[in-house]
């Protein structure tokens, strides 16, 4: 699910680079991998087992954003008679990385790749994450091979998942396939993307789930300040979305009828978290009936309308109650469900980029093969929630700290400006400090006050924009 994406331009020496790599230190976000880890990945990247059904004949291709090198996906898109034939290559890590090794001990220290607006800290030595594991063009890789076969209105009808070799034909970007697919000159492994893409689309409004087309915010750099600007996702990439959406709801059910897994799950949101992004809305001028559902309202939201993407930013608080919840022996989890898909569902298509994914991947060969899971995944099944919430934590941290940060930045030469807002949050053991929301620029701060009116509009002055603590903070105009 998407989390906030804010881009940061310019030259490694600018005030906000360097800034962003003061932040990474004082994190104490991983550097280099240590050398025994690096060793072991050089290793690897030159003998991963090698899988016996042989998948090379099956033109796939990524689909990834043009300078992404670490591909986990790589998909083949072809007709039935009565339906689609959804091929879905997975980059096996575990193909890679000894259980108990040097590699796998420090993927379980990071457990994620943490994104920072300039760059991103890698789970995995990039000599596999980017090298030797990932599928890219014209190279034979081992992958975990998901097959789907889907109706006309693109329900599931079959599933398969084996261990197999595979090569992608070619690496495509969303623009790229985007413009191919509107002037019809798509083949049509890619141009099934769309139709695929919208019948599982319209099965997601009919049960009642929810994707969000969060924007990315681009801070650029002019005339010795900063500009925010937002990039709203194309078509091609929520049709793509579709594709792991499918694949991680076929695991979960996998794992649920085998009785050994590892969800994904939300429950619904509470009441309070929905009437603060209601206060939100109010303070981007957009009109939220009460009669209007969230997911309708979503739905209705345009992502290149600035007030509709910053709102759409915003949305993303609603998915922070995420965790994953392991099930063993067929006794199910009181809840099994992700809120926001409205059903069942695993994080298995990203295992380059996210610990959790290769042992989903693992319970899902093992169900499908009737065989009973690899010991080393049934050992540290009991402790994946805990691994995966602290990575999740501190992934929380750097976004947010990021996003203060660069918020701090865009605002440092305009204090004592005057800006309208709306007061979407206050403090309940502190009435005078709350939280305000600009119309423009689309930036959430601390605000003091007395007397501050929850849910209405009013005019700030911006009192502090420090970059070099990463605060922002308004007081009453």
């Amino acid at each position: 699910m998407p989390r906030r994406r804010i881009r940061v331009t310019g030259a490694p020496e600018a005030p906000l680079r360097a800034a962003l790599a003061a932040l990474r230190a004082e994190l104490g976000v991983p550097g280099a991998f240590p050398p025994g880890v690096q060793e072991e990945a050089e290793r690897a990247a030159k003998a991963p087992a090698v899988p016996s059904y042989d998948a090379t004949d099956t033109p796939f291709f990524t689909l990834d954003p043009p300078t992404s090198t670490d591909l986990d996906q790589a998909a083949h898109l072809s007709r039935r008679r009565t339906g689609y034939r959804v091929r879905y290559a997975i980059a096996d890590v575990a193909a890679f990385v000894a259980p108990g090794g040097a590699l796998d001990t420090e993927a379980h220290r990071r457990v994620n790749t943490l994104y920072f607006p300039d760059g991103k800290v890698p789970l995995h030595p990039v000599v596999l994450s980017e090298g030797a594991a990932s599928l890219l063009p014209g190279q034979v890789r081992p992958a975990v091979l998901w097959t789907l076969d889907l109706d006309a209105d693109g329900r599931t009808v079959a599933v398969d998942v084996r261990r197999a070799l595979v090569r992608s034909r070619a690496k495509l970007d969303y623009a790229g396939v985007q413009r191919q697919i509107v002037t019809g000159t798509a083949e049509e492994p890619v141009a099934l993307l769309r139709e695929i893409g919208e019948v599982r689309e319209r099965l997601e409004v009919a049960r009642g789930g929810i994707s969000l087309n969060v924007p990315e915010q681009e801070i650029t750099a002019e005339d010795h300040t900063y500009r925010l600007g937002y990039r709203a996702p194309l078509p091609a990439y929520g049709w793509n979305a579709q594709l792991s959406l499918l694949t991680g709801m076929a695991a979960a059910d996998v794992m649920i009828t085998y009785g050994t897994g590892v969800l994904r799950t939300l429950p619904a949101a509470p009441d309070g978290a929905v009437a603060r992004l209601r206060r939100t809305a109010t303070a981007l001028h957009i009109d939220w009936p009460h009669h209007v559902s969230y997911a309708d309202l979503i739905r209705s939201l345009d992502p290149h309308t600035p007030h509709h993407a910053a709102f759409l930013q915003e949305c993303t608080t609603l998915l922070r109650g995420a965790g994953y919840t392991v099930f063993r022996g067929g006794e199910l989890p009181a809840i099994t469900t992700h809120a926001a898909v409205a059903a069942p569902y695993t994080h298995c298509t990203a295992p380059l980029r996210r610990l959790a994914d290769r042992y989903a991947a693992e319970l899902c060969l093992a169900a499908l093969a009737g065989q009973s899971p690899p010991d080393w995944v049934l050992a540290a099944l009991d402790a994946l929630p805990r691994r995966m919430a602290d990575g999740s934590r501190i992934a929380g941290t750097v976004e947010r700290e990021c996003i203060d940060l660069v918020e701090a930045a865009l605002l440092k030469d305009r204090i004592g400006d005057v800006f309208e807002a709306c007061v979407v949050d206050i403090e309940e053991r502190q009435p005078t400090v709350g939280t305000v929301q600009l119309t423009s620029p689309a930036v959430i701060g601390r605000i003091e006050g007395d007397d501050l009116p929850l849910g209405e509009r009013l005019r700030v002055r911006l009192a502090q924009a420090d970059p070099g603590t990463s605060k922002i903070l308004f007081t009453a105009a």
